[in-house]
């Protein structure tokens, strides 16, 4: 039985992550999570005791980390602050956890010689015009625009010079954007749909041609873990499952599933420094892992998604209206 830390394990992506473990492989599984607005024990209900142990407690807290990582015999590295508006209200707490806490894990492998997974986003590597064939690959150069994407851009050069000064035994993902269950009301697809339930109608920032490429957060899980299993040390590996869709089309499809009218959405005030468009080629991760997605229809993953929202309004109901104040009070 392999014993896996798991940080952030209480977040959105990083809970997805937990159930996939516990449900495809004997793994025991260490949740390390500090629990801030983002992180919910609720998340893991219902997986087995004797498979799970949860530490509260912070990233960057240097002995708490030491201890755990000498207990461990790998490390999949999810918590950060990762909401690209709340960076540009306050960008010192994506310093504190992005920069800072990644550090102090990277310290704690070199130690202790572990194993260590560190997941990053495709932000770092900026955004493409709406009309470019392009899309990122592992050699797309950083180019990061907010102080979310800029300090995961930073934890990855630190992750990548710890293994090249150190010989610190790690590898890099960069992932599209996610979707799923557990996912905070304040992203993008969990407030239109909850938007929907409460009976008020989706915000869309500017003209909604933003473009996202979208991957359900089961198979963000199952190439993170195929990645843990088979990647090669000191490498990048990106992940995507071909989801491009632009964010007017998401919204419209969300009130068409959910049985209302395609365009009973408001516009408001487009977010500073929106980037224009993610794209992922995950050509690497399939042909040199031999991963591939298992949600290649957006709209039935989608569709599963709004069902789950809709049966577990206890999960998000106690976050959804401090987050419409906030936004309100920025006039989006």
């Amino acid at each position: 039985m392999r014993r896996l830390l798991v940080t952030g394990g209480a977040g959105f992506i990083g809970s997805n992550f937990v159930h996939h473990v516990i449900a495809n492989t004997d793994d025991h599984v260490t949740v390390l999570d500090k629990l801030t607005y983002a992180g919910n024990r609720a998340s893991l209900e219902g997986l087995p005791a004797d498979r799970l142990t949860f530490v509260e407690g912070d990233i960057a807290d240097a002995a708490l980390v030491d201890g755990l990582f000498a207990d461990a015999d790998a490390v999949v590295h999810y918590a950060a602050e990762s909401h690209n508006d709340n960076s540009l209200n306050d960008p010192r707490p994506f310093l504190d956890t992005n920069i800072i806490g990644t550090y102090t894990l990277l310290e704690a492998a070199r130690k202790h010689g572990t194993r260590l997974h560190h997941i990053s986003t495709d932000e770092v590597y900026g955004d493409l015009e709406l009309d470019d064939p392009a899309r990122f690959t592992e050699s797309t150069p950083y180019n990061p625009s907010s102080p979310y994407s800029s300090t995961k851009a930073g934890s990855d050069l630190l992750v990548r010079a710890w293994v090249r000064s150190f010989g610190v035994q790690a590898t890099i993902s960069n992932c599209s954007n996610n979707y799923g269950p557990y996912q905070h009301v304040e992203k993008f697809i969990p407030r239109q749909i909850t938007n929907v339930i409460r009976g008020i109608r989706p915000k869309l920032y500017g003209k909604g041609e933003n473009v996202r490429d979208w991957i359900h957060a089961d198979d963000h899980s199952s190439a993170v873990l195929t990645i843990l299993d088979k990647g090669v040390i000191g490498e990048t590996y990106l992940i995507g499952a071909d989801g491009e869709k632009d964010n007017k089309t998401v919204v419209e499809l969300i009130l068409t599933l959910m049985g209302q009218p395609a365009d009973a959405y408001d516009h408001v005030t487009d977010r500073a420094g929106h980037d224009l468009r993610y794209a992922i080629d995950s050509t690497k991760l399939r042909t040199e892992l031999g991963w591939q997605p298992q949600y290649r229809d957006f709209e039935a993953g989608l569709a599963a998604t709004i069902d789950w929202y809709k049966a577990n309004e206890a999960w998000w109901a106690p976050g959804k209206d401090g987050v419409e104040a906030f936004y309100a009070s920025k006039g989006q």
